[in-house]
């Protein structure tokens, strides 16, 4: 077999390394158009997890680099004067040229023809049986073939700059300092006895105004010596990026649909990227030589073997690139946590990935968990420390006694809109589940406002009576407050149930559909009337009958539902609403009428009693609501009067191209708490205690709502508490025997786990 490879960075020797482990007698050549020990890069950072695959995929190399690095333990978060320390992180470091010359020197052990200053020529690359393209994330190769490799290239907010520095850092580093310009933010670690690598990073707007655009190299490290000297010791910076005009450079996101062609496969950078501020760069870098190598080596067949390289190793990178793409974002915007206290700012920073969770940090640095949750409490008002999803929350006048909320799900099991003994036992069974609040499903306020012919419905004298008694049913048995959320389904009405054919019209008896514009959900739905100034105000006129039934029946807190491509959402959405009147084409016109009818319902529910408002986030459609536009929509129900925003995404199109994740929904929440300083709901994709109390000690929402595990444990939140060893979570009384047994029961697992490590 020969072997070219492009590009002498780490992907590409290490590939060489372990695909001549393999196979010995394949002929590899490595091109790189660098000298052996040019880098423009100074530090870099290795995980566990890293290290172990190194150590699999040849041991030799694993050994020459772990005698090289600097290990260290802890994180220091420098922030408005305090410095706040976390410890158990478990870093290692290692000078970027050491390892290329770790590399370089086995892969020439092994046979390999590395030829520095050199470019392959055509032939070289045609020649091949595999041509490895592993020359970085400007990578000519892939330009050169961008539509059949399918490119995108996504850039940053920020500028950032790589420097060194004889400074010695005995903690991970991270630094911030506001000036007349916006922030600037250091990251900075050791990885050899005498240096460190500082990079600074910044809003590309806060650079231009600074004057870096226009700065040498320089000029560039005396604005940052300066800027940052309380953390540099009295050392200097240094550059290796003299050889470009401005050392400031900007991530680049760099994905491929297609990661190989002919005899051509891409590897590390070339193939994505993912933002430093999580350290995996060369992580994906090494872990890609490896898959590739291994495919190669178990299949002959190039093409599968290609084919199972990319189906492996595209689930580690997109896992990883959701985590950096959250973590990106943090960092792009640190002016929106500005107004956090140092110890919430620092917990944000610490779990901005959302990969790192309040159980792992708290098996990390116990102490540092506990001193957070302490202020936790303390800011919540809660007598003592507490897990975080157990402070205490008000709204107006409604006191919560928890941060968990049963999310409202359609159960479609209504009869003519009325709420049956169905709905008595699964919403009073979660409410004894200890949540702190607990939602209706959409109630819809008219009989053909409704999604399906089983949707609840509050517009006839039955249905009050129906909720009346499950409301007075959570509040006689539970500690949990109830809420009612309304809504009209409009262009997404007169479908079939959920677990029939959902969001497809009925196979019989169909209602007429109203909404913004002749715009049909899909190809099978009805196309909805455009409504009239008449059908809005008996619209609205519906919307304020619901609330006044809402506050007979004793609710605690209504919602409007703004979200998921039903009525009022497909006024504010520009994929159905195509009106040319004062109700269409900006985003202001656009919300006139939900705010119109919000502000109908604001007047008539009870004024000690909160409102919310579920919107969805983002359209994820080009040419839809995007996340700067949920920024506007969030404001404007605030200024009206809502309480919280429910903030959830999408649904809105059959276009939509959701990123999903874990708490995919969540940065969304996090963005309008943080920067209009509006108290949030998340929910989406939120599965534990662990996530619930990780997105409320960040900050990132003041209320949690989680659906399907509810469906599948209407007891979550006592089960939390039994196991975080939450003595105040009440239980039902007649539940309590079964409390005791299930605490000795954890007692004894938490035991034998003890003796068996």
């Amino acid at each position: 077999m020969r072997i070219v490879c492009i590009g002498g960075g780490p992907a590409g020797l290490f590939f060489s390394i372990v695909m001549k482990t393999a196979r010995p007698g394949a002929a590899i050549t490595v091109f790189e158009r660098n000298r052996p020990n040019d880098t423009f890069g100074w530090g870099v950072v290795f995980s566990d997890q890293t290290l172990g695959n190194i150590a699999a995929a040849d041991p030799i190399t694993y050994e020459r680099i772990v005698a090289e690095f600097v290990h260290w333990d802890d994180i220091d978060i420098h922030y408005r004067g305090r410095t706040i320390r976390a410890g158990g992180q478990g870093f290692a470091g290692i000078a970027r040229k050491k390892l290329l010359q770790i590399l370089q020197e086995r892969a020439r052990e092994l046979g390999v023809d590395l030829r520095f200053e050199t470019e392959a020529t055509e032939a070289d690359k045609a020649g091949a049986d595999v041509a490895v393209i592993a020359d970085g994330a400007n990578s000519a190769i892939r330009r050169a073939h961008a539509q059949t490799f399918g490119t995108t290239l996504q850039h940053g907010r920020n500028r950032y700059i790589w420097l060194g520095t004889h400074q010695r850092f005995d903690a991970f580093t991270f630094a911030f300092e506001r000036t007349e310009h916006g922030w600037f933010q250091v990251h900075a670690y050791q990885f050899d006895a005498d240096t460190g690598t500082v990079i600074v990073e910044c809003r590309e707007e806060t650079w231009r105004a600074a004057g870096l655009d226009a700065a040498s190299v320089d000029e560039s490290l005396a604005f940052c010596e300066r800027l940052f000297a309380p953390y540099l010791g009295g050392h200097g910076l240094m550059s290796n990026a003299r050889h470009l005009a401005n050392p400031w450079i900007g991530f680049v996101l760099v994905d491929n649909a297609r990661w190989y062609d002919g005899n051509r496969v891409l590897i590390g950078d070339a193939a994505h990227t993912a933002h430093f501020s999580i350290g995996s760069g060369t992580k994906l870098a090494l872990e890609d030589a490896i898959g590739l190598a291994r495919a190669l080596d178990r299949n002959p067949e190039r093409e599968r073997a290609f084919a199972e390289y990319e189906a492996e190793r595209r689930i580690e990178v997109l896992r990883l690139q959701n985590a950096a793409r959250n973590s990106t974002e943090w960092f792009e915007n640190v002016a929106r946590y500005a107004s956090l206290e140092p110890e919430q700012f620092a917990y944000s920073l610490l779990t901005r990935s959302q990969r790192l969770g309040h159980d792992n940090l708290r098996l990390r640095d116990r102490a540092y968990v506990d001193s957070l949750e302490a202020w936790l409490a303390r800011s919540a008002g809660a007598e003592r420390p507490v897990p975080p999803m157990f402070t205490p929350l008000r709204l107006r006048a409604l006191e919560l006694r928890n941060r968990v909320v049963v999310s409202p799900m359609a159960m479609y099991s209504c009869v003519d809109g009325t709420p049956n003994d169905f709905y008595l036992v699964h919403l009073g069974a979660r409410a004894q589940g200890g949540a702190g609040l607990v939602f209706t499903e959409m109630t819809c306020v008219a009989p053909d406002a409704r999604i399906s012919p089983g949707c609840a419905g509050m517009y006839r004298a039955e249905h009050v009576a129906g909720w009346t008694r499950i409301v007075d049913f959570v509040h006689a048995y539970t500690d949990a407050k109830i809420a009612l959320q309304l809504g009209h389904a409009g262009p997404k009405g007169s479908t079939q149930r959920g677990w029939e054919e959902p969001d497809e019209p009925l196979r019989d008896g169909n209602w007429p559909l109203l909404g913004p514009s002749p715009i049909a959900f899909g190809e099978r739905n009805q196309i909805p009337r455009a409504m009239t100034r008449d059908d809005m105000d008996r619209v609205k006129a519906q919307f304020v009958r619901a609330a006044e039934m809402g506050a007979a029946c004793g609710f605690d807190l209504l919602e409007l539902h703004c979200a998921h491509g039903y009525l009022l959402s497909s006024f504010i959405t520009p994929l159905t609403n195509q009106r040319t009147d004062a109700y269409g084409g900006t985003l202001e016109n656009c919300l006139r009428y939900p705010l119109e009818v919000f502000a109908a319902l604001r007047a008539v529910w009870p004024a000690h009693l909160p409102m919310s408002v579920r919107i969805s986030a983002t359209d994820w459609v080009p040419g839809g609501i995007t996340p700067d536009d949920a920024l506007v929509v969030a404001r404007a129900f605030h200024d009206a009067g809502a309480d919280l925003i429910d903030v959830s995404a999408g649904q809105t199109s059959r276009a939509a191209r959701p990123v999903y994740g874990r708490m995919f929904q969540t940065p969304f929440s996090d963005a309008i708490r943080n920067e209009l300083g509006i108290a949030t709901m998340a929910v989406g994709n939120i599965t534990d205690a662990d996530m619930v109390n990780g997105i409320i000690a960040s900050g990132r929402a003041d209320l949690v709502a989680l659906a399907r595990p509810h469906l599948a444990d209407p007891y979550f939140t006592l089960h939390a508490a039994a196991q975080l060893g939450y003595d105040e979570q009440r239980w039902p009384n007649p539940y309590l025997p079964g409390r005791e047994q299930l605490l000795r029961t954890l007692r004894r697992t938490a035991a034998l786990a003890e003796v068996t490590q």
